[in-house]
């Protein structure tokens, strides 16, 4: 349902600024080519800032983890998008944000979690800390009694197979991850935030639900590396690595450490097969089967390529 909005209150989208990833930047896009009213909340006033005002949203500078800056950002709308970025203060962010908008009395709060949380429960969460923030967030939802719609998406191709495979790909002709030999589902984020705008644009529909939401297969990184090697016309070769190797660089990159152990444990869920999942969620919710890797890639080229990255 497409709906000319222009009356409605504005749909609240945190992170809109975009993060890895970028589903709040995505969804404020899509919300606003539906017709709706949106209110982009940004960290800071940014270029980035600015291109969502050009795009048409009401921008607002404000701090997840703050009150008043919830209560600003909040105070007339009627719906909203959280998504966060890995962060050791995604819980208070998430009991802060939840607490505002039980007083608001919002109609719908659509909640970006991870498919990890599908296999956890109080007695068994993950290594990461970040999953069991997540797991510890879709608890505190649910006893809000705030009207949530949960995503669940899988990994993230922008994450593992751009922002942290680009440089091996570009200079190396491989696709240097510490994935193992299992299988994976990665997923696009514009793919998962055209799933959270259908929602939003209509939620009554999906309250209570639970999306897991994959990518367009599973198949190991020997089937992705050929994927790769078709969409760039040259040879892109796997090459596994130890993750504690892996993980070492990205510290000494200035990656925080809370999200490089994240990170890791994802990597050590990936050898065990645990992200060899695949629903029909996104098609059930958009009528569009997901991105492939190989037109991914495509779309990515130039990031892939050397000479045409900084271009």
């Amino acid at each position: 349902m497409t709906t000319q909005a222009t009356q409605d209150p504005p749909i609240l989208v945190t992170g809109a600024a975009g993060a890895i990833g970028g589903i709040g930047r995505n969804v404020t896009e899509m919300l606003l080519a539906k017709g709706h009213k949106v209110r982009a909340l940004v960290r800071r006033e940014d270029e980035r800032a600015e291109d969502l005002r050009r795009l048409g949203a009401e921008v607002m500078v404000g701090d997840l983890t703050d009150l008043a800056s919830m209560h600003r950002a909040i105070e007339g709308c009627s719906r909203i998008y959280f998504g966060m970025s890995i962060s050791s203060a995604y819980l208070e962010a998430t009991v802060n944000i939840a607490a505002v908008a039980r007083h608001h009395g919002v109609e719908a709060f659509v909640n970006m979690s991870q498919m990890t949380v599908t296999e956890m429960s109080i007695t068994q969460t993950t290594d990461s800390p970040q999953h069991k923030l997540h797991w510890l967030a879709e608890q505190v939802l649910a006893w809000s009694g705030l009207p949530v719609v949960t995503v669940r998406p899988t990994v993230f191709l922008e994450g593992f197979f751009l922002r942290l495979a680009d440089a091996g790909v570009r200079d190396l002709n491989e696709l240097v991850l510490p994935l193992g030999s299992s299988r994976t589902s990665p997923i696009s984020a514009v793919d998962v935030a055209r799933a959270v705008s259908v929602i939003l644009d209509d939620p009554a529909p999906h309250i209570g639900r639970v999306y897991n939401l994959t990518g367009y297969e599973s198949a190991d990184l020997e089937h992705y590396a050929h994927a790769f090697s078709d969409a760039l016309g040259r040879t892109i070769r796997y090459r596994d690595v130890p993750v504690s190797a892996w993980a070492d660089k990205l510290q000494g990159a200035g990656v925080p450490a809370h999200l490089v152990g994240h990170l890791a444990v994802m990597a050590e869920l990936h050898a065990q097969g645990r992200y060899d999942r695949m629903t029909d969620d996104l098609f059930q919710l958009t009528g569009k089967a997901p991105t492939s890797m190989y037109d991914f890639v495509k779309l990515h080229a130039a990031e892939f390529t050397r000479g045409e990255a900084a271009a």
